[in-house]
This record gives structure tokens, sequence and C-alpha cells, in this order.
């Protein structure tokens, strides 16, 4: 820590504290962790399996189990992820149907 770095208010935790140190704990907070139905964490570019029958409003068509959805997109929500399936657009799916491969 250098003896120039700004010292700055934190609300949260009611303590003074560098710049520095308080932009990195707000960024580790940001972070979401998103968890398959088994618990495994997902990250962007997974593979995953459904791990149930899944009928995809809008589309007229029903996802089986154990369809395979390549390259998943987290969403900054714990339980969505963006998905891409062919024939269907901007597909959305929750966290607790699916398995990570």
């Amino acid at each position: 820590m250098s003896g120039e770095d700004d010292y700055v208010y934190d609300e949260a935790s009611g303590e003074w504290l560098p710049a520095s140190e308080l932009a990195a704990k707000r960024a580790a907070e940001d972070v979401v962790e998103v968890r398959d139905a088994v618990g495994n964490i997902l990250a962007d570019g997974d593979a995953v399996t459904l791990i149930r029958d899944l009928e995809v409003k809008g589309a007229g068509q029903t996802l089986k189990q154990g369809t395979l959805i390549k390259s998943i997109r987290l969403t900054g929500d714990a339980q969505e992820i963006d998905c891409k399936y062919p024939g269907i657009k901007g597909l959305v799916l929750r966290a607790e149907f699916v398995r990570k491969r």
C-alpha cells in the first residue's frame, strides 16, 4: 500500500479504507455465484444438461431431459442463465434445472 493512497469511508463496515482496497471489496461483492442443481459453480461458456423436461413458453416446444445446452452465459442473476438453442431465440433457463457437464 502506498502512502499516497486516498482513504474513503465505507458505510457498510463503518471504517476508513484505502480507495483501492474498497474498490476491490466492492468488485468481489458484485460477483454472483451461479450454481447448478447439484451445487456445481457455473461459468460463462460452460455446457449444461437439462435434468427434467421443460416446456418453453412462447416457443411451443418442450426441451427433453438430457438435452445438451452448449456455451451458456451468466446474466448476473443467481438463478438465470442465458442460452442458445436451435429454433429458440432468447432462451433463459433457471440454474436449478440444469447440471454442469
